[in-house]
């Protein structure tokens, strides 16, 4: 992620590959059949940001035979076949006595920037239908002496205090930083400055003057992280470099497998989690020709840098300096309601990150910050988790014009006229003038706010059967402020039929993301745990918040046409 006006602007990372697991895992022999061995990883709830996880820290469960799932396969359609198998695919036991057998876990450090909140495990140990299930708290794996030396470390680096009121501690979620006095709003709770910042002029100068020029900073910037992972204990920054999350760490989708991405197939997520994977092996051949020039010292993967790129786009902050990586502030975890947030701070030539607080904190709270108004899709797209109810949700729809209708073109030509420009991020995705972002109608007998003005005028042109009313539209732009089809069509039956297409296309989707949640939720099995089951909730967060927004739509989009017809 990089940081845009100080609010992060996220990107998306992800791949298929049986080696990327969740954190350290507990190996579960199986005496029978060796091939039937598997890992597996104790995944956690929480109420607040839930996607770290639990390292299984027992082993030798004997297991025996496997599961032959066909049965139950039998009466579901592609889809569903296709889900349960992979359910399936990673859990072939049948004797499941072992899971009766005491757990010891602890949390692994994985340090995504995610937000508070309070963390328990409701694990059973059993299949009965026992009374409550055993509550199990768990802590960080981070060791406290780790901790005090990486903070002595970056103030030593730096020559001056990072923070006097922050200390980096224990959570549910990896490594956070902590209150470790009492803090008022207002005060500064930490300052980097930018001599111990990470950005892309801290590649090494003979690699640099190889670098072409269409290589953005954030692929610059993960190919510095690449160098720095390469020289190990000699890089300058190894401290901050290995307290970084891991592949297995990591649930940015472009770290999910082709099975993992059909329980998203719904939701735009999907298609963007593709153009993410193309644009990073895009750069990944620019990136791997400048290495192969140091073929002994950087040998270069798609898998490294993949993950490094996932680094940099989760954690860097746009800067002077392009973007940047700041350590000890990126241990700040995320809270959607929050207002305190990154800041660059240029005091006469001095340079500088800080954090402000934005509300009182009692000495071992943990301390939070937003890292935008970021619905689910961008979250679980480029930070790897998600919320279970996010007020900022929205759905990325698309419509195209029928290649049979016979005005398609003069349509296309009008709609190009009065188009809105073109949106790039940084990472160089743009988004084009037939897509459109819903947002939560919060009022079905309200103006409709969260229905983007550019969808109706859309569907108003599709709408529209001569070209006749096609020139009226135009006129009526160019007479006005230059907005194409912003106005409702005085025709009111056209205008009906218009939002009527609208009704339909949504209500379409809502029937979409229904199916997939129930088949999301057939899914759900006391053992059904570790790198599949986080993935799994992640996506059922993802599909709920659009389902959410979509029937927000819905209800108003009824009530307007119900209005016109009465009126």
């Amino acid at each position: 992620m990089v940081l845009s006006s100080w609010n992060k602007t996220l990107f998306k990372n992800g791949e298929s590959d049986a080696r990327v697991r969740v954190g350290a895992t507990a190996s579960i022999p199986t005496s029978a059949d060796p091939r039937a061995r598997h890992r597996y990883t104790l995944i956690g709830t929480h109420l607040s940001h839930p996607h770290r996880e639990a390292r299984l820290q027992s082993s030798l469960f004997n297991c025996s035979s496997t599961v032959r799932p066909a049965p139950l396969l039998a009466d579901l359609n592609h889809q569903q076949g296709l889900i349960m198998l992979l359910w399936w695919s990673t859990l072939r036991i049948v004797n499941l006595s072992w899971l009766r057998l005491p757990l010891f876990f602890s949390l692994s450090d994985c340090n995504n920037k995610v937000g508070g909140g309070v963390f328990k495990f409701k694990l059973s140990t059993s299949f009965s239908s026992s009374p409550e299930p055993e509550e199990v708290s768990c802590c960080s794996v981070l060791d406290e002496k780790d901790s005090d030396d990486f903070l002595t470390w970056l103030e030593r680096k730096v020559g001056v205090q990072i923070s006097s009121v922050l200390s980096i501690g224990k959570s549910a979620y990896g490594r956070s930083l902590l209150a470790s006095k009492s803090i008022q709003t207002g005060d500064c709770m930490l300052r980097v400055p930018d001599s111990v910042q990470i950005a892309p002029d801290n590649l090494l100068s003979e690699i640099n003057v190889l670098v072409p020029d269409e290589v953005a900073n954030v692929a610059k910037l993960a190919m510095v992280v690449v160098v720095e992972q390469k020289m190990g204990q000699h890089s300058e920054w190894a401290p901050y470099i290995s307290s970084l999350p891991r592949p297995g760490e990591m649930h940015n989708t472009i770290f999910w497998s082709e099975k993992e991405m059909e329980m998203i197939r719904q939701s735009s997520v999907y298609e963007e989690t593709i153009t993410k994977n193309a644009h990073i092996e895009k750069d990944f051949l620019v990136v791997k020709a400048v290495f192969d020039h140091f073929p002994e010292t950087f040998g270069i993967t798609f898998d490294v840098f993949q993950h490094a790129y996932a680094l940099v786009e989760s954690r860097a902050w746009r800067s002077t300096r392009g973007v940047s990586l700041i350590p000890f502030a990126d241990f700040l975890n995320h809270d959607g309601a929050a207002e305190a947030d990154v800041i660059y701070v240029d005091d006469e030539g001095k340079e500088r990150s800080e954090v402000i607080a934005d509300r009182n904190y009692a000495p071992g709270e943990q301390v939070l910050i937003r890292y935008g108004k970021f619905s689910n899709a961008t979250l679980l797209l480029d930070y790897g988790f998600t919320l279970p109810y996010n007020i900022y949700d929205e759905v990325q729809i698309r419509f195209n014009i029928p290649q049979h209708d016979p005005l398609r073109t003069k349509k296309l030509e009008l709609l190009h006229r009065y188009r809105t420009p073109t949106i790039e991020d940084v990472s160089g995705v743009s988004s084009s003038q037939d897509s459109f972002t819903l947002k939560e109608v919060r009022s079905a007998k309200g103006k409709g706010r969260g229905i983007p003005q550019s969808l109706r005028a859309f569907a108003r042109v599709l709408c529209c059967s001569s070209s006749q009313e096609l020139r009226d539209l135009a006129r009526e732009a160019a007479q006005n402020d230059g907005r194409l089809a912003r106005r409702p069509l005085k025709n009111e039956s056209r205008e009906i039929e218009a939002h009527q297409f609208l009704l339909s296309r949504i209500n379409l989707l809502i029937e979409g993301h229904i199916m997939s949640i129930q088949l999301l939720d057939s899914l759900t099995c006391p053992v059904m745990f570790g790198e599949l089951a986080l993935r799994r909730r992640m996506a059922r967060d993802l599909l709920s918040g659009e389902l959410r927004v979509l029937k927000s739509a819905s209800e108003w989009l009824k009530y307007y046409c119900t209005e016109l017809s009465e009126s």
